[in-house]
């Protein structure tokens, strides 16, 4: 087990926090979704309670180190104290230097200092051990609570760590626990559903789960690799050919450990790759070639559906087809309903999953919605995260 901001002592301390506000904005720098600063304030909240001098830190988009007016985090700090009206929130250009050094010192228990995005410094992807040094010097101690970049190795995820005493967040420890408890120790049946339009992304997640879950079920684009190593007809679908020859190794395993791997057996394809596009129903796997599979068939909701609603431990991550686009919606929004009304423990994770969630207002009947897409995939690959591994035990 990990220390935790309960392990610690901050009161009077600086108290470097690493959150994930990678937040989306609009074109006039609005915050859009606050999701991400909503679960950040319990531990916002302890940690002020307890008089530490918080010092906050997180990245913003992709900026590649350069400054970039649009991947500012000025309006995540307006946001930040609109939600925490009674606190003293002071904002620094600067992340590093005797400016930002001197800011940090002047704080007084229970303000806060939010740090401009990390990112604008190339030396934070690169964990350059200086840049590391140089951000220490503005706390006295280390807490991580970024769950969705915890599978990064960079300076203010593991560089910084190494420096201070540390401990993790709220969101931290309750995204970890969760998903590793889940993963150790499930409930039977064990049902796990892959969506989305890229094999190569969760192919080892199906891997890991060959001895462990009781059902695998596969759909979206990366379930077209699949159906073609069964020698199945896909039109002109989304398929990752390099791939092929790890699909069928995997469905022969699956056969080895008397694991359900599930693929679609109908489908809902399109003429195009549009919004336009009409729902043509196949009567079985194969696709004519001139279509592009887009979703789920009737069949294959049906036998999805029905495996979920026999589970007591789902893990959904993914969507089932294209379902921004209202004609081929359906598998996407069915499967959520499904998972909603699984009699176990169910974790959602992926943007896709949680926006269909969300969409359908079910989020109170998920028992976990994760906020990390990348860190959350490196979990279900058996992966150990960087930015937990860095932090000391109890």
């Amino acid at each position: 087990m990990k220390k935790t901001i309960e392990d610690i002592d901050v009161k009077d301390k600086r108290v470097f926090l690493r959150v994930d506000f990678n937040v989306p904005l609009d074109e006039n720098g609005v915050v859009t979704d606050e999701t991400r600063i909503i679960k950040e304030l319990p531990t916002i909240k302890y940690l002020l309670s307890k008089g530490a001098r918080l010092i906050l830190c997180s990245h913003l988009g992709r900026p590649d180190g350069e400054i970039k007016d649009n991947l500012s985090l000025i309006p995540v700090a307006k946001k930040l104290l609109n939600l925490l009206p009674l606190t003293k929130i002071k904002f620094s250009f600067q992340c590093v230097g005797e400016k930002v050094e001197k800011m940090s010192q002047e704080l007084k228990p229970g303000e806060i200092l939010f740090l401009e995005n990390i990112r604008f410094y190339k030396e934070e992807e690169k964990n350059d051990p200086i840049f590391a040094k140089k951000l220490s010097k503005l706390a006295d101690i280390y807490v991580n609570d970024a769950f969705g970049t915890a599978h990064r190795s960079h300076a203010s995820i593991t560089g910084i760590a190494r420096l201070l005493p540390n401990a993790v967040g709220y969101l931290m420890g309750k995204e970890v626990n969760t998903m590793l408890d889940i993963m150790k120790n499930p409930k039977k049946p064990f049902v796990v559903v892959l969506g989305g339009s890229k094999v190569s992304e969760k192919i080892y997640i199906v891997m890991n789960f060959l001895k462990k879950a009781d059902a695998i079920l596969i759909g979206g684009g990366m379930s077209y690799t699949f159906l073609k190593a069964q020698g199945y007809n896909l039109g002109n679908s989304l398929i990752d050919e390099e791939k092929i020859p790890l699909a069928k190794e995997i469905l022969e395993e699956a056969k080895k450990c008397n694991v359900k791997l599930l693929l679609p057996i109908d489908h809902k394809c399109g003429a195009s790759f549009s919004t336009t596009a009409k729902a043509i129903v196949t009567s079985g796997p194969d696709m004519p070639e001139n279509l592009i599979g887009m979703d789920l068939g009737p069949k294959t909701i049906k036998l999805f559906t029905k495996t979920i609603r026999r589970a007591k431990t789902v893990i959904w991550n993914g969507p089932m087809g294209v379902f921004e686009f209202d004609e081929f919606s359906e598998g996407t929004e069915t499967i959520a309903r499904a998972v909603a009304k699984a009699r176990g423990k169910t974790i959602v994770g992926g943007g896709d999953s949680i926006a269909s969630i969300r969409l359908l207002k079910l989020d109170k009947k998920i028992t976990h919605m994760s906020t990390g897409g990348g860190a959350s995939l490196a979990l279900l690959e058996g992966q150990l995260l960087p930015g937990v591994e860095a932090i000391n035990n109890k």
